[in-house]
This record gives C-alpha cells, structure tokens and sequence, in this order.
C-alpha cells in the first residue's frame, strides 16, 4: 500500500535468514583465486562450512577474536535453499533454490591453515564471521547468476573485483553435489567460493584490524557493509 513505511536509516536489517540448519561453503572455486595461491583447480568441489552462529547482519560488526591477528576477508555468492531435497539432478537444481543474497566469508588464516591440524572449520567459524544481506533476490528476478560482477573493497580500496563467469562450479553443480552426501533444506545457505584478492595472498599479506570496513557487493544482488571491532 505504501502506507507502512519505515524510513532506511530508522532501521536495523538484520541477515535475510538467521538460524538456517546448515551452512555450506565451496573453498576454490574461481579461477582466478587458483591462479593466486598457485592451486591446481580442484576436480570435485572442496567442501566446508560454517556453523549458523557465525551468521551476522548485512550492516553489523565483525568482531575481531584475540585469538586471531590473521583476519581476511571472501566476498561470496550465497544461494538460499527453498526446495528439499537429497540426490538433486543437476538440470533441475535451481528449483531447488529460492534466490540470492552477498555473503562475506571472513576467515582467520592462522586457524584455517596452521592450526587445528588444518581443518578449515574454526578458522571460518568464530562469531560474526558470515556477514549475509542486505536481501534475498528471488532466483527468476536474476537474469544470470554466473554472469554477475562480484567486489570487496577494505576502507575504499578495492580488494577483489571479478565476475561469477569465473566459478569452476556454478550453482547446479554445487546444489546437486552436496545433495549426494546431505539433505538439502529450506533456508540452507551456500556459499559458493571467492575470487582472487584476498589478503593471505597478497605480498606481503595484508590483514584485516580493528577499525576497518569492508564492503563486499555483487551485481544485481546489492551491497553489504561491517566495520571490524
């Protein structure tokens, strides 16, 4: 009715979804990301996740452990699951899925990979470290999704910019991969992988600390923002 509005500054977003029973993410999967680390490009998809604690809003703080002094950042696609399902064909995974939404996978390098025997979980997991907004798109109002730029930038500088043309494997692979080993349910999120520009890999690397803000944006599906604290 546009009678029921609230102005944008007057409110809090908070993640599109917020408690979702699984979230799975995708580790190499641009091209371009290979190509920095000098990592062959993965023949299956390597697969992670996080726990759903780690979820945060589009606009809230990343809070930076004492644990770490590695802290990076991933600008990622998410796909929202909407359809359960378990040994999904291929050609009809995007049923499966309800839309799109900007993920930040932020990740403490010392955790991810020296620590913990090299399982990526902690170092991915901490609180606030899955930064998701500002919105679910709908999967029909995205002309293509493997053809979206997507961008990180750290206090204005630009970090990562590259496009989902770039994925080594697109959403239907993804969806129907990971159905082979779990039921995929509604509100499950995917985080499908992040291009090259990450700081680990830079020389010399490049961290995030307290005080930064890191903006991660993709074509068509808007922009987030979290100052780290």
């Amino acid at each position: 009715s546009g009678q029921h509005r609230v102005p944008r500054a007057a409110a809090q977003l908070l993640a599109p979804v917020g408690d979702p029973e699984k979230v799975i993410c995708v580790g190499l999967n641009y091209h371009d990301h290979c190509q920095e680390q000098g990592a062959k490009v993965p023949k299956e998809p390597l697969i992670f996740s996080k726990f759903p604690s780690a979820i945060t809003g589009p606009f809230d703080d990343i809070v930076h452990p004492q644990d770490t002094s590695e802290l990076d950042w991933e600008v990622e696609l998410a796909a929202v699951i909407g359809k359960k399902g378990r040994h999904i064909e291929e050609a009809a995974a995007l049923e499966h899925v309800l839309g799109f939404t900007v993920a930040n996978d932020v990740s403490a390098r010392d955790w991810q990979m020296r620590r913990n025997g090299r399982q990526w979980l902690l170092g991915k997991t901490f609180d606030t470290f899955c930064p998701l907004g500002p919105a679910i798109v709908t999967r029909e109002a995205v002309a293509d999704v493997h053809n979206l730029w997507i961008r990180c930038s750290v206090n204005g500088q630009r970090m990562q910019d590259s496009s989902t043309r770039h994925l080594i494997f697109g959403v239907p692979a993804l969806v129907a991969w990971v159905s082979r080993f779990v039921t995929l349910a509604p509100g499950d999120i995917l985080l499908t992988g992040t291009p090259a520009g990450v700081g680990v890999f830079r020389k010399p690397p490049v961290f995030l600390k307290r005080g930064d803000e890191v903006k991660c944006e993709i074509e068509e599906l808007g922009t987030i923002c979290n100052r780290v604290v």
